[in-house]
């Protein structure tokens, strides 16, 4: 009997190497390589002869469609980051943290779904059919049409899903404890979640129903498994919060059929996922408006505006080399900050232990907070606390110039809907229009500075809108 080769593949990108080594050189990482049979999977052993193939049929791209394209829960926070419902015939995978609410949020979308007359199958590879019917009835869905199965094999769950009538919505939970016949590798592997997660996006495809599947992540945060499933799927989502507050937000970051970077805010009670249609109420809802170093900063997610605090503590600092510490925000971004007020505005950090952080555990990742994190910055400083009905956004550059930044009527809009009076964006804004708002527009950061320390007022237009 022939010795049956083994081969290293990358969890990463999936590249196949002969023998292990620390780094891969296909993407770079290291650690990456998993052990997998050869005659197993991608990059096997001996090959059988290629089939000839067979002619598929072509359509014209402007056609009539014969069902609905999208399939809408009724969940407006689900829909909104999905970009307006399920696709038919789309695959999405949804990683997360370990009890973050992932279940549970699929759980309850089945059940919404179900109530508006779609079929939809659960399938669960990590729990049993009673265990999976205890939550549903802590989340007031057992009352709901959502047929359960327990299963790992790709084949056996193919077979059932094509025994009956099509489903419309399909949830797989998850896809590292699928497994199938056409490849020798144990459930979890590079090798059984590629070939699983291939086989259910190819009945996706070909029926039309809209499958979910759910992915472990990583210690880092990655989801875990070949990165090359992410590039499978039409939509990857996360799903995010800290465990000492009680929200949770779904997010995009990959979407084939809507907008990315969207975000779904949900507070997780004793009933489950509780929708927040405000997100702004809830990161501003502990706030003290006469606090240093607070500044609220008027941000965008995808197509929505949302307001958060950003917090600065500046404090002497009594080591040789002071601490940088920034939690919400980029530390690259917080570095280049100090430097610009050194440089410019003469503001100096150099003794003094910096601290940031964005209330409640949201993350930043757009330059539009560097207006606010600059101005939270000199109030702590200073001790000199910032006009409470006031918001700041806008980019800085490395010259001390503040430019203008996109959405500005959306951010402005949303301020005034939650009685802010005052704003501070970048001069040249175009298109504000009448938000009947206080607009103050430095042109560079040595005017907010000033304005933050009263030395002279702000040498830009300040209008009325």
């Amino acid at each position: 009997m022939a010795r049956q080769k083994i081969s290293f593949i990358c969890a990463q990108c999936g590249t196949t190497h002969t023998r292990w080594q620390g780094k891969c050189d296909g993407c770079g990482e290291w650690n990456t390589l998993a052990e997998e049979q050869a005659g197993g999977g991608v990059g096997g052993g001996h090959q059988r002869a290629p089939k000839k193939g067979r002619p598929v049929e072509l359509v014209p791209l402007d056609g009539e469609q014969e069902q609905a394209p999208r399939i809408q829960t009724g969940i407006d926070e689900l829909d909104r980051v999905t970009g307006g419902g399920f696709v038919r015939g789309s695959a999405l995978l949804l990683g997360g943290d370990p009890g973050i609410g992932k279940s549970t949020l699929l759980m309850q979308a089945a059940a919404a779904l179900a109530r508006r007359k779609h079929r939809v199958i659960y399938v669960s590879g990590e729990e049993a059919t009673g265990q999976v019917r205890l939550r549903a009835h802590r989340l007031g869905a057992a009352d709901s049409e959502v047929m359960l199965a327990a299963e790992t094999n790709v084949e056996n769950i193919l077979a059932t899903l094509a025994d009956g009538p099509r489903p419309d919505f399909v949830i797989l939970d998850s896809v590292q404890t699928l497994w199938t016949d056409s490849v020798e590798s144990a459930p979890g592997t590079v090798t059984q979640v590629r070939a699983s997660a291939s086989a259910m996006i190819r009945y996706a495809k070909q029926s039309g129903a809209a499958i979910v599947l759910v992915g472990h992540v990583t210690k880092d945060g990655q989801i875990a498994g070949p990165r090359v499933v992410e590039h499978m799927v039409d939509g990857v989502l996360y799903f995010e919060g800290d465990g000492g507050q009680a929200y949770r937000i779904l997010r995009t970051v990959k979407n084939r059929f809507g907008a990315t970077d969207e975000i779904g805010v949900f507070a997780m009670g004793d009933r489950g996922l509780a929708e927040v249609p405000n997100p702004s109420e809830l990161f501003l809802g502990e706030r003290k408006g006469n606090t240093p170093g607070a500044a609220v900063f008027a941000g965008m997610e995808g197509s929505r505006p949302l307001l958060v605090e950003i917090q600065a503590l500046v404090a002497p600092s009594p080591l040789g080399t002071p601490r940088r510490s920034v939690i919400g925000w980029d530390s690259g971004r917080l570095s280049m900050i100090l430097a610009v007020l050194e440089a410019h505005c003469g503001v100096r950090f150099s003794q003094h232990d910096v601290y940031l952080n964005v209330a409640g555990g949201y993350r930043i990742s757009e330059p539009a907070a560097d207006m606010a994190a600059a101005a939270a910055l000199v109030s702590s400083l200073a001790g000199l606390a910032l006009p409470a009905d006031c918001v700041y956004f806008g980019e800085i550059s490395l010259s001390g110039a503040v430019r203008p930044v996109g959405h500005s009527v959306q951010r402005l809009k949303e301020a005034r809907k939650l009685g802010f009076e005052r704003a501070v964006l970048p001069a040249g804004t175009e298109e504000i229009g009448n938000q009947a708002l206080r607009l103050s527009q430095p042109e560079t950061l040595v005017d907010l500075v000033a304005s933050i320390a009263g030395s002279s007022p702000i040498s830009a237009r300040e209008e009325a809108a």
